[in-house]
This record gives structure tokens, C-alpha cells and sequence, in this order.
């Protein structure tokens, strides 16, 4: 497989699990193709094995499912591997696989050698080692973990004992406009998943797991949110509003829990109100995410202004419109340079029959589709 750029995927929406297939599904089916992850809010809850506590994270199965209806991958095989499996069936084929260990043998995390959690990679053969690709990015007690791509030797991987490998195809995605965002509005699973962190006598244990719930709650809202964006033609994300303050209030609420949670941890007494404030973000979303936008695809003079910068543009970088229309800077292609801007600019005057506003030509603020379009309205 082609070298796996990690530019186009907005990896502080993602966690650990899902960031990785949205390296794989925009590198398949151009930028902006792992957004689709967010069209759904529906709340579900699974039992955790080890304390019995529900937890908002999904497995593995259920992740892998969604894959053809949203992100256009299919699953060709999936296996539980020793680790010299895992190497000797790559360097065989020389393909790339999806795989998901303990993050506390994965040397390039911040993880490495402190804590135990699954998370996935993208793992190749090289001439010179093991070519590793993850997207991922978060803020931990050990250091940030941040998007890139490393060369490791079989000795760095030697601490996988075993890993789920799964390999994966591209199959056609469905068009955005066929997926329309679905709000969260179940609220029996809410008061019932809110309930038993309420009840539960270790304080310090659910206080704990509660940070990682608000975490993963609060990246998935933010996701939802810029896919809504996406889906009414704002490729950008969410503008300010409603939306943009319920995603403050949310981002209110993880630090809170952490505050709480490392009182608790210390043996302080736990903050009032913890569980609380949570289920009150959980009940806004009903209001926030309870109207579905309206589609792009019924604006259309706005729907065919932008497929007609985006030609102009595609045809001066040469690349596809598609790729412009997902939401890709112009800059993000080595054929752009400030003399291609100008051309685009003169191009879509003379393609408009009118000159742009000069006092809104400002380069930093002319990257995308979106950035013309709202000067030439």
C-alpha cells in the first residue's frame, strides 16, 4: 500500500480505535471520508468485563461492522495472531494490516511500559524494519501521543505477545447526503448507564472509568457535530453558536471529572455533583443534536457555486474536484504554490465574469473551496 498520509484525518475527533480506520478510509476515498464515523449519536452502553461497569466504548466486533455503511471498508479476514504470525504473514504478502494490541508494549506511545488499554496501528513490512502508521492524538499523564509514522526492528515489537489483525478493502462509501446525522434520544439507556456510576460503592474505580466515558463522549459529540457541518456543506466543522457552547460545556465536564478523579485518587473526598453535570450535557444533547440540518444538497445555488470553484481549482492543481469538495487545502498538494493561487483566483473571475472582492484576497484566508465561496457570493 501507498505511504499513508495522516494530514486529512482530524485526529482529535477519533479515538483510539477508529483513528486508524479513518487513515485508511480517506486514503482510499479521499479527505474528509472518515467524518462519516460521526453521522450517528445513538447512545449504547457495554458491559465492562473486569468491574462490571457500562462503558460507551464500544468492541472491536461492533466497530468493525459499521465499516461498509459508513467508511466504504470491508473486512477480508480477522484473526488473533501470535506476533511472529502477524510479521511472517506480512512479510509475505507485503501488505498492510489493521491491528490492535496492548498500547503497553507499543514503544511509540506514551502508553509504553504504564498502562494497559487496546488501541490500533497500521503495520507494514519494510526493507529495513516494521513500518508503523498511527493517527492518533491525545494529552496523558505520560506525554503526548501524537500522529506519525516510525520504522521500528522486530526487537521493538518483541512485548506483543499476540494482537487482533484484521486486513481490509475498500468498498464504495455512501454519498453524505444518504447518511443524514441521527441524534441521540434515548434517554432510558442514559439514566440507566448514568445510575450505575451513581451507585457504585468504589468511588474510585467509577470516578476513574468516568474520566475515560466523558473523553470518549466528549470526542464523539465534537465528531457528530463537524459531520452535521459537513453534511449542510460547512466543511470547515461547526461555526459558532448552540452547537460551538454545547461543545464548551462538554469539554467543561472532562475536566471536572479528571479534577475529580485525581482528588479521589489521592484519597480526598470525592467533589459533589460529578455524575451530575454529566447527565446534564447527556440531556442537552436532545436539544442541541434533536433537529437534523438541512442537507446541502437542497442549497442549490450554493451547492453549485462550490462545484464550480472547485473545477476551476481542480483543474489549476490537477487534481480531483472531489478531493476539493471533501474539504482538502488547496496546500495540502505539491502542486500548489502561491503562483497556482493566483491562477485559481484569475480563472474563477473569469469564469464568474465579475472581480473578487481585493480586500478580502488575503492568502492565509484563501485555502479552500469553501474560503472562495464565500467571497464570491
Amino acid at each position: 500500500m501507498a505511504h499513508l498520509e495522516l494530514g486529512s484525518v482530524r485526529t482529535g475527533l477519533l479515538d483510539c480505535i477508529q483513528v486508524n480506520l479513518a487513515v485508511l478510509a480517506d486514503h482510499h476515498h479521499g479527505p474528509g471520508a472518515h467524518l462519516r464515523l460521526g453521522s450517528s449519536l445513538g447512545f449504547r452502553a457495554w458491559r465492562r468485563a473486569d468491574d462490571g461497569l457500562p462503558t460507551v466504548d464500544p468492541p472491536l466486533t461492533e466497530q468493525l461492522a459499521t465499516l461498509p455503511g459508513l467508511l466504504g471498508l470491508r473486512v477480508i479476514r480477522r484473526a488473533r495472531l501470535p506476533r511472529t504470525e502477524l510479521l511472517d504473514t506480512l512479510t509475505a504478502d507485503g501488505g498492510t494490516r489493521y491491528v490492535v494490541a496492548d498500547s503497553y508494549h507499543l514503544p511509540w506511545l506514551p502508553y509504553h511500559g504504564q498502562a494497559h488499554m487496546e488501541h490500533s496501528f497500521l503495520l507494514a513490512a519494510d526493507p529495513e524494519g516494521w513500518r508503523i502508521t498511527d493517527g492518533y492524538r491525545n494529552e496523558t499523564a505520560w506525554g503526548p501521543a501524537t500522529p506519525g509514522h516510525w520504522l521500528l526492528s522486530a526487537s521493538d515489537l518483541a512485548g506483543i505477545a499476540a494482537a487482533e489483525v484484521v486486513e481490509l478493502a475498500p468498498a464504495e462509501p455512501p454519498p453524505v447526503a444518504a447518511l443524514p446525522p441521527t441524534p441521540a434520544l434515548d434517554g432510558t439507556a442514559v439514566d440507566a448507564y448514568l445510575d450505575a456510576y451513581d451507585r457504585c460503592p468504589d468511588r474510585a474505580r467509577a470516578i476513574g472509568q468516568l474520566t475515560v466515558e466523558t473523553w470518549l463522549l466528549a470526542r464523539t459529540r465534537k465528531l457528530h457535530a463537524t459531520y452535521r457541518a459537513l453534511f449542510a456543506g460547512r466543511v470547515d466543522g461547526p461555526g459558532p453558536g448552540p452547537e460551538a457552547e454545547h461543545l464548551r460545556a462538554w469539554d467543561k465536564v472532562v475536566e471536572q471529572t479528571y479534577l475529580a478523579h485525581r482528588r479521589v485518587s489521592r484519597g480526598r473526598a470525592e467533589p459533589p455533583g460529578v455524575v451530575d453535570r454529566l447527565r446534564a450535557v447527556l440531556t442537552a444533547d436532545r436539544a442541541v443534536f434533536g433537529v437534523v440540518p438541512e442537507p446541502a444538497a437542497t442549497r442549490a445555488p450554493d451547492d453549485e457555486l462550490r462545484r464550480q470553484v472547485a473545477a476551476v481549482a481542480g483543474a489549476v492543481l490537477g487534481v480531483a474536484p472531489s478531493e476539493l469538495l471533501a474539504g482538502a487545502p488547496f496546500d495540502s498538494f505539491p502542486s500548489f504554490s502561491s503562483f497556482r493561487l493566483v491562477e485559481i483566483i484569475e480563472q474563477l473571475e473569469s469564469a464568474l465574469d465579475r472581480e473578487l472582492d481585493a480586500d478580502e484576497l488575503i492568502p492565509e484566508n484563501l485555502r479552500r473551496v469553501d474560503d472562495l465561496c464565500r467571497i464570491a457570493r
